[in-house]
């Protein structure tokens, strides 16, 4: 018989999760209330970079294998304790999100069938000034992880060249992530101006394993994207140790540099990733410790427009 629901008291709140034994990946078997304890298991190494963000919720009610429902507002029934921000958007509508604080706020948003979380760049004390420039290293259709890989140590080269620290991760899907920790000293625009010249850094030195064209018909098809738009305002990607929404319950995984030109990313997995932070830590865990200026790459994207 199917148990329907199970309560996690986690930090002095009960969560109240229905239906655990629902099966959300079909292919391998983890369940709802699996995925409920991957977030609590893991909680300090997914909060490192959800923590005070602003955050948009993808529900799968049914499963993975069902189309998702994106939620900006969090609904207007929910606990008392649930931390949330409200963003104002260009056209002038606002949203109240989500803002995860804690192990209780991820299991909260699993309830819903949230899977992966998605956070924006700012944190909840100053809304307009990112303090996260984010590398998106997303390959076109006949790329291969090996490009992928190296597209990855070349944006590293890069942003060491312009000082600043890239902390990488796998995906979850088919790319890399590397979230910069910045200043929070320039807006939006200024942030992505940035992206751009690093991205057309790492095109020019790629050899035509990069591409930093923004339309896709001017993209060679075996090449990669590094996706500065991503660094837009509203935008948000899947963050380190988010759960992804694919066949074998995939995990946006936090790496050291030296992992990056051998990783795999069917590596990493709901039912690895535990294990793998219990016996090493998290590569992550000091990412804020790093924060640098964009100066210099706003140098070089001074040039590239004149």
């Amino acid at each position: 018989m199917a148990t329907p629901y199970e309560v996690f008291e986690l930090g002095g709140v009960e969560v109240k999760l229905s239906n655990p034994d629902k099966v959300y990946f079909p292919a391998c078997g983890v369940t709802k209330g699996e995925l409920a304890h991957y977030y609590v298991d893991c909680a300090d190494a997914v909060l490192n970079h959800v923590r005070e963000r602003p955050t948009m919720l993808k529900r799968y009610a049914g499963g993975i294998d069902e189309k998702p429902f994106y939620q900006k507002r969090v609904p207007a029934k929910r606990p008392e304790w649930l931390q949330t921000a409200v963003l104002r958007f260009p056209s002038g509508r606002t949203a109240e999100e989500l803002v995860p604080v804690d192990a209780a706020h991820l299991v909260w948003a699993v309830s819903l069938g949230n899977i992966d979380f998605n956070p924006h760049p700012v944190r909840r004390a100053d809304l307009d000034h990112p303090d996260e420039l984010r590398v998106d290293i997303d390959p076109m259709p006949r790329a291969t992880w090996d490009k992928v890989r190296r597209t990855a140590l070349l944006a590293r080269d890069v942003l060491e060249e312009h000082g600043l620290r890239g902390f990488p991760s796998t995906s979850g899907s088919r790319g890399m992530h590397i979230p910069v920790r910045i200043h929070p000293r320039w807006d939006f625009g200024t942030v992505r101006r940035a992206a751009l010249a690093l991205a057309r850094e790492v095109e020019r030195r790629g050899g035509g394993i990069a591409t930093a064209k923004w339309f896709k018909q001017d993209r060679p098809q075996d090449a990669v994207f590094v996706d500065y738009n991503q660094n837009a305002k509203d935008h948000t990607v899947a963050s380190a140790y988010s759960v992804r929404p694919v066949a074998d319950a995939r995990v946006a995984c936090g790496l050291d540099w030296d992992e990056v030109a051998d990783c795999e990313p069917g590596d990493f997995t709901v039912r690895t990733v535990p294990a793998r932070l219990k016996r090493r830590g998290d590569p992550n865990a000091d990412i804020d410790a790093h924060p640098g200026s964009l100066d210099s790459l706003l140098a070089i994207a001074g040039e590239d427009e004149d």
